[in-house]
């Protein structure tokens, strides 16, 4: 069994953990779009990744915003390396992203390289709109995005990237920037990792 991860608010508990983890971050996902702050997040690059991911889970993990020390896998896949994660993510900084087929092999890459002990899927997916949203005027709606479709389109990516594409190409929308949409799109980001106990739009 993995062991409990080290945390700012003491919780030796998993599920206690878990239940707190999602209630902050996702009261710091929406003050990260009620604020305005997203805006300072650079687009596409770790740096912008960081920061969101800072935001998001400064208030709960150390290494919140910083590259992990760690071997993690998930599925039997193995992510990035410790010892190539700063090279690998000098390169997805200069990857294009100027088409949405440029932007999710991007993506593809920052998945794989996974760069924080925990979070990245949560963190990334907002990273992810943001670059829709700066070179496309869109974003996805997650709500359309099912869950198991979405998990084994990612599996899959680091092989073929065409399953992923067709299925967020599909959940395109303009609406960039509906708050109800960003809400609403944290909880099903968080329901992907089976967070489910808290809306967001409601804390």
């Amino acid at each position: 069994m993995e062991a409990i991860l080290n945390n700012k608010l003491g919780l030796t508990d998993q599920a206690a953990l878990a239940r707190a983890e999602e209630r902050l971050s996702k009261q710091q996902a929406r003050q990260l779009f009620d604020s305005g702050d997203m805006a300072q997040a650079e687009v596409g690059t770790f740096a912008g990744l960081a920061f969101i991911h800072r935001y998001l889970f400064g208030n709960i993990y150390p290494f919140a915003g910083k590259l992990r020390e760690q071997n993690i896998a998930k599925d039997n896949f193995r992510f990035a390396s410790p010892m190539y994660l700063s090279q690998s993510l000098k390169h997805i900084d200069k990857m294009p992203q100027k088409t949405f087929a440029a932007i999710i092999e991007k993506y593809v890459e920052m998945n794989i390289a996974h760069p924080f002990r925990e979070g990245n899927g949560r963190a990334t997916r907002i990273w992810l709109d943001l670059i829709l949203k700066q070179e496309l005027h869109q974003v996805v709606n997650w709500n359309m995005v099912k869950k198991a479709d979405y998990l084994a389109a990612m599996q899959r990516s680091p092989v073929n990237d065409l399953e992923l594409k067709t299925l967020l190409q599909a959940a395109l929308t303009d609406q960039t920037k509906s708050r109800t949409l960003f809400m609403q799109g944290i909880d099903t980001s968080y329901h992907y990792e089976g967070y489910n106990t808290f809306q967001t739009a409601e804390l």
